[in-house]
């Protein structure tokens, strides 16, 4: 087949770095944003804090030695003679005017009425490190030291062993060459499983119950029946099967209440309780709504958030560079003007992230002004993303990612942006509410239903239809599962 040469038309959009970099800052939350700033900071030596308190003095200074040396003694203004050329690096003299047409160099992040709030954490012990300790007062021997150490590395967060004891023998054979048996392996583990907290250790939810009862130091009745329910009859108890366990163990309706009572007080999770998870899972804001004579007021919350800059020992660096024709010097000038221009690309994209954020939260303030100002649920309208893209003009998954995992502090509560979109669903008298309002109402019906006989999905959507809310069963059973709410038999108490 001859080879020949052919022309073809051909259309395709293609995203360019900086708006890559736009997308993947604007669906950053507050947290991660300052560690991805921070990031940035350690990678491009050409970006930089900006120095509030130090910019500030050396205009003051400067300004001084002006007032000084601007006039002479007969109130005319002075020819400075062999003045110092101006340090300011221009980089059109460096860079092609197409590609600084949109770079913005220095851009403010923040307003003067922002404030910087520095939160202590307190670093603790987490729960390894916590039975490291208890593991090393115990009077064991070395290979059992050993060994127990390994099984507490082995424990996931909530403190459960999930590596089969049969295969820690080969992994100590394998990694610290000891040969060990399985017998000597249980036994370890029964050491770690009783340290504190008690459960600890569990290789299963039943075990790591069973362990907690039996650390009981007041072994009564309803502590003794806990124990015979947790260890012969789980399935049935997981099940709520309560007529089974009543005719298995032969004891009253009162009797396994108490049981049921002791079982929940437990703890299922005794390792997930590592102080330093606990102040780091705490929430920060990425919009504050504030209420003034009724009205909402809208921030963004810029926590710790550094005003950045490009680094002036890089722009000089380029300047000096420039000059030299060399090669060496066209190779360091290319590698200056590279960071350079990404940290251009960076200050601008935070520019642009603050904006988008802006805009899109006024539109839903706007679109949502009477919850806002009221915090009455009943007032939230339907709302979904593609209302807020068309108020803004901007794309649809623009929007998306602005509302991603970002949370908004109100007087009435911090809560998911996200919560605030629903679907709309129409009543009998034809009127337009949002899915939340029906959410709101499921989980009242639910909260105030008799434990003993709870209410089933068919008898919860009669209910709502009998508010006038045309909803199908299937929906029901949709919106108890967001809720988290369990079906009814699970909800079923004694």
């Amino acid at each position: 087949m001859a080879l020949k040469q052919t022309q073809n038309l051909k259309l395709s959009q293609k995203l360019l770095p900086q708006q890559i970099l736009l997308m993947k800052l604007l669906q950053l939350p507050t947290l991660a944003l300052e560690q991805r700033i921070k990031e940035e900071l350690e990678e491009n030596p050409a970006l930089e804090e900006e120095d509030t308190d130090a910019t500030e003095e050396e205009e003051y200074e400067s300004a001084e030695t002006e007032d000084a040396e601007e006039f002479d003694e007969n109130g005319e203004l002075k020819e400075e003679e062999n003045a110092a050329p101006d340090n300011d690096v221009e980089m059109e003299d460096y860079m092609d005017a197409e590609e600084l047409d949109s770079y913005k160099y220095e851009v403010v992040n923040k307003g003067p009425d922002d404030d910087s709030r520095e939160f202590v954490v307190v670093e603790g012990f987490n729960f390894k490190e916590t039975l490291e300790q208890q593991l090393g007062l115990r009077d064991i021997s070395e290979t059992e030291f050993t060994i127990g150490n390994y099984i507490i590395g082995c424990l996931d967060e909530d403190g459960y062993l999930r590596r089969e004891t049969e295969l820690i023998s080969d992994d100590l054979a394998f990694n610290y060459n000891l040969s060990v048996t399985h017998e000597e392996v249980l036994q370890a583990l029964q050491v770690v499983q009783s340290f504190d907290p008690p459960g600890i250790g569990a290789r299963n939810l039943q075990e790591c119950l069973l362990l907690q009862l039996e650390r009981r130091a007041d072994k009564t009745r309803e502590v003794q029946l806990a124990i015979a329910v947790i260890r012969d009859h789980m399935e049935e108890f997981s099940k709520k099967h309560y007529d089974k366990i009543l005719k298995r163990l032969d004891i009253s309706g009162e009797e396994l209440k108490g049981v049921i009572t002791e079982i929940t007080h437990l703890n299922p999770r005794p390792g997930n309780n590592d102080s330093r998870e606990a102040v780091n899972a705490a929430v920060v804001p990425d919009f504050i709504v504030t209420v003034a004579d009724g009205k909402p007021e809208l921030s963004i919350n810029g926590r710790n958030l550094p005003d950045l800059k490009i680094s002036k020992e890089y722009t000089e660096m380029l300047k000096e560079y420039s000059r030299s024709k060399d090669r060496s010097s066209k190779d360091a000038t290319g590698f200056i003007k590279s960071k350079i221009e990404s940290a251009s690309w960076f200050i601008d994209a935070l520019h642009q992230r603050y904006t988008t954020m802006l805009l899109c939260m006024q539109a839903i303030m706007e679109y949502q002004s009477e919850y806002f100002a009221t915090g009455d649920e009943s007032k939230l309208k339907p709302m979904i993303l593609k209302d807020i893209a068309g108020k803004v003009e901007l794309d649809l998954s623009t929007v998306s990612r602005m509302a991603n995992s970002k949370y908004v502090q109100t007087p009435y509560g911090t809560f998911l942006l996200k919560t605030l979109f629903s679907e709309s669903m129409s009543t009998d008298s034809g009127e337009e509410v949002s899915n939340r309002e029906i959410k709101n109402i499921l989980k009242d019906l639910i909260d105030k239903e008799d434990k003993r006989h709870p209410l089933t999905d068919d008898e919860l959507c009669a209910a709502l239809n009998e508010k006038g809310y045309n909803i199908a069963r299937r929906t029901v059973a949709k919106y108890r599962e967001q809720l988290d709410i369990p079906v009814g038999r699970m909800r079923r108490e004694i």
